[in-house]
């Protein structure tokens, strides 16, 4: 496999490149209308087929910016139709590489030096690539490495790159302002960490060492010396991602061993640090001698104290039928809006209630079993719903925090593996929740 050669790095050619993506979207939408017009009933399928497919590749081709606003919007189950969910979560670990020239390249900015003259050994092809950089495996001294290499023009392009992309997703996903432009602040944070390895170098040795009393839960070693602001190194580590494991024939002891780990390094990290690991797929953990290890904190979010009291304590009061304390909370959370009419607030309270009933249902529990599909599925088939429900789509629009996005990703994100292993698992509350339970 070769790889991508090359990045488009000024404005024109970024610019370029998405409306060449946005004129072979008015060609499938094109064929869609004469598709429909015929009574072919699969015609509106086969555009959100034709036309994900077709995003993502310019997308991946771009990386940085758009590459990570398609990650983004996969998270969020309910912003558009599954074919873009299936395309563009390719991001989160499987986006396409660049080219080994590339890589050297960017170590001659770096070091000035080639990747061969610092490692005694070099894969030329990447084994993962996301939407910021790849990984390469290095071996030097008898030692085995994971070498992070940043895209070039990643950081540079970031804001260009978002403007452009804004009225594209608008359109093809029917969103307004108000609904995307909290996701492309998001991104944009979050890029601008992503982008700085040298920040992400410190930080992950610190969440390490506070998570280290973590029972079960390993992380590599990261090294300062053969780091730069954009290559990152670190221990390479042989084992399973979750899923792989999940699919292997380990035992249900076995399981439920690896899905407290999980439980219980979230647990810790969003109750007691309040900074989390905000990347909650299977390609960030490693399963390796019946032990967790927790791979990239790349993508880490930190909770404001006032936010991380209200979610929670709305959590409670549905649970204890606290209904005199929800409105404030909902308010606060801008779950509801400040002069909005009885009737909107109406017709929204149960969409609410059975999402934060599915969110908190295991907390409430001694244990949870992740092995009934039950749940999850629950959890789906709402998704379902509320993505079709058109008055639920006009309705929700410019509401929520934009800091629920990366806590609801982490718990649906944990679920989800959760699932995936069919662990059973000990739940412990925070412990304010805990007081007014």
């Amino acid at each position: 496999m070769s790889g991508q050669r090359s990045i488009p790095k000024s404005k024109v050619a970024r610019a370029a490149s998405l409306a060449a993506t946005g004129a072979k979207i008015g060609v499938n939408y094109l064929k869609y209308k004469g598709r429909s017009g015929m009574g072919d009933p699969n015609a509106r399928a086969s555009f959100h087929d034709e036309t994900a497919i077709d995003t993502y590749k310019a997308f991946s081709k771009l990386k940085g910016g758009p590459l990570k606003v398609a990650q983004m919007l996969s998270l969020d189950q309910n912003l558009m139709p599954d074919q873009y969910i299936r395309e563009f979560s390719k991001a989160q670990y499987t986006a396409p590489p660049l080219s080994y020239p590339l890589v050297v390249r960017s170590f001659q900015r770096e070091f000035g030096k080639k990747p061969t003259e610092i490692f005694d050994e070099f894969s030329t092809e990447a084994v993962a690539g996301a939407s910021i950089g790849q990984v390469h495996k290095a071996r030097k001294n008898g030692k085995d490495y994971a070498v992070k290499v940043q895209y070039p023009g990643v950081a540079d392009s970031l804001d260009s790159d978002l403007r452009i992309v804004r009225p594209l997703a608008m359109a093809l996903f029917k969103l307004d302002a108000e609904t995307i432009d909290p996701y492309l602040g998001e991104v944009k944070k979050r890029l601008l960490e992503e982008t700085d390895y040298a920040h992400e170098l410190r930080r992950s040795v610190e969440l390490s060492k506070a998570t280290a009393e973590i029972e079960n839960v390993r992380f590599p070693t990261y090294y300062p010396e053969l780091s730069r602001d954009k290559i990152l190194t670190m221990d390479w580590i042989d084992g399973l991602h979750v899923d792989q494991f999940a699919k292997t024939d380990a035992s249900q002891e076995e399981r439920n061993q690896i899905g407290q780990s999980l439980w219980d390094f979230y647990h810790h990290q969003i109750h007691e640090l309040r900074i989390f690991h905000a990347d909650p797929h299977a390609g960030n953990f490693i399963v390796k001698d019946g032990q967790l290890w927790v791979l990239d904190f790349g993508c880490v979010k930190a909770l404001e104290p006032d936010f991380y009291q209200d979610y929670f304590a709305l959590m409670a009061c549905y649970q204890h039928a606290r209904e005199s304390q929800l409105d404030e909370l909902l308010e606060r959370l801008t779950l509801f809006k400040v002069g909005e009419s009885v009737e909107e607030r109406n017709f929204l309270r149960p969409w609410i209630r059975e999402s934060i009933e599915l969110l908190g249902r295991p907390f409430w529990q001694e244990e949870f079993d992740f092995s009934d599909a039950t749940y999850l599925r629950e959890i789906f088939e709402f998704g379902e719903r509320a993505k079709v429900d058109p008055q639920l789509q006009r309705a929700q629009r410019g509401r929520g925090n934009p800091e629920a996005l990366y806590l609801n990703r982490a718990y649906f994100g944990l679920y989800n593996l959760e699932g995936m292993l069919r662990a059973k698992i000990r739940i412990s509350m925070p412990g304010f929740l805990k007081d007014v339970a």
